[in-house]
């Protein structure tokens, strides 16, 4: 059975001398693995339309336990995110969260285009990375079923308040005054931050970029967006590890770098 559908290389490695074992996130068939034979020779039509953070167009074949890449045309190769470590780093990321989330042999556009639109930002550099990054991070889950509830305070319905209390591990909010102290760590939001991080989860997909935010702000959603992704999933990333090494603003702004804290109540 052939496969003709696009995709984008979320993952490769290389087989022996001349073949690549690549991850593909496709639109109709989600991720997949596949052999792409000879596809390091220089003079192989698949050479650039495998590599990694490439979106081609491919033929497939589909064997009973294995998927062979029959064909492969680059579509865009994203040149410009090798142009600066950070856009790099995190287009990596992006990849290996997806390899996380999107489903196997099952329908993907939603997540395809969510990594096309990251990548496109990152390679214009007409977006800071810290807003690619939240919008990425909350969609994606969002996407996999892993929406958190942002209307309002779970305790009392209070929409906004001065500061608001995001849980990472429950993804809900709290106002100060329904916060319990023995209460899971939180990350505290301001109205503007509140409103952004809404935003990636709820905004229509042709708006989900479409936000602005001062540093401290993009910050704030930074760290509740990345907290959300380790806490949801239970494990961190090398990509992401390696992000924040290559992007020391990244750092100030990560789960890690910065605790989630409890709250004192007033």
């Amino acid at each position: 059975m052939q496969i003709e559908t696009d995709g984008l290389v979320i993952m490769e490695r290389q087989v022996g001398e001349s073949d690549r074992l690549i991850t593909v996130l496709t639109r109709e068939e989600g991720v997949l693995r596949a052999f792409a034979r000879k596809a390091k020779l220089l003079r192989s039509s698949k050479l650039s339309a495998t590599q990694l953070l490439c979106y081609s167009r491919f033929l497939i074949y589909k064997g009973r336990d294995k998927y062979i890449i029959d064909d492969a045309q680059p579509v865009e190769v994203f040149f410009d995110l090798r142009r600066d470590i950070g856009s790099l780093s995190l287009a990596q990321y992006f990849c290996e969260l997806a390899g996380a989330l999107a489903p196997q042999e099952a329908e993907a556009g939603d997540f395809l285009r969510l990594l096309l639109r990251a990548f496109y930002y990152l390679s214009k550099g007409t977006r800071p990375h810290l807003l690619v990054k939240a919008a990425v991070e909350m969609r994606m889950l969002s996407l996999a079923g892993y929406m958190p509830d942002l209307v309002c305070c779970a305790g009392c319905a209070c929409y906004e308040a001065e500061t608001m209390l995001f849980l990472p591990r429950s993804g809900v909010l709290y106002c100060q005054s329904c916060y319990s102290q023995g209460a899971e760590p939180a990350v505290p939001l301001s109205p503007g931050a509140l409103t952004a991080l809404r935003h990636t989860v709820y905004a229509d997909f042709d708006k989900l970029f479409a936000f602005r935010l001062p540093e401290e702000g993009l910050w704030e959603v930074a760290r509740a967006s990345e907290a959300y992704v380790l806490n949801t999933l239970g494990r961190s990333f090398p990509t992401l590890d390696f992000y924040h090494q290559a992007e020391p603003g990244g750092r100030a702004a990560s789960a890690e770098g910065t605790q989630t804290k409890k709250m004192d109540k007033g």
